[in-house]
């Protein structure tokens, strides 16, 4: 399902849950970049005044995203930033959720600019993936930048 954000910003997420034998989940999902996510990148085109996009939170939130998010609606963990790689038009953030870090029943994420509060590029919802103590837990978050008219 793509959400429709009417502007040429869009994310999307691979969530990938590690079973400690080997057994691994994977979960694709759209995303909203949301209206203080677009700010952002105005502001980091204008002169890099806000910080850097540094980490993933995920949540238990199951309220849909809308433009006025800024905040996850239950945030659960939030991890830094493993890597974060831009090419063209596109910008991958990857993320591990190590075990014994942000477990329970995860329906929500959302990328941020700081390891608590923070401006918030991005939201999404998402079937429960149940991380248990001992799983990890990988996102790899891609924005894109389209030309409007795609």
């Amino acid at each position: 399902m793509l959400l429709e954000d009417k502007n040429c910003a869009r994310g999307s997420l691979r969530i990938e849950l590690i079973k400690p034998n080997g057994e691994v989940q994977t979960t694709l999902i759209d995303n909203l970049i949301v209206a203080v996510g677009l700010a952002y990148i105005v502001s980091r085109m204008k002169d890099a005044s806000a910080s850097a996009m540094s980490h993933i939170a995920v949540g238990s939130g199951t309220v849909a995203p809308v433009a006025g998010n800024t905040a996850l609606g239950t945030e659960i963990g939030r991890a830094t930033l493993g890597s974060t790689v831009a090419t063209n038009n596109q910008l991958v953030y990857a993320v591990t959720f190590a075990p014994g870090v942000a477990t329970g029943a995860i329906t929500e994420a959302g990328a941020f600019n700081a390891s608590t509060a923070g401006l918030m590029l991005a939201r999404t919802v998402f079937p429960v993936i149940n991380k248990q103590g001992a799983d990890t837990m990988s996102i790899t978050w891609t924005v894109t930048l389209n030309d409007a008219t795609v």
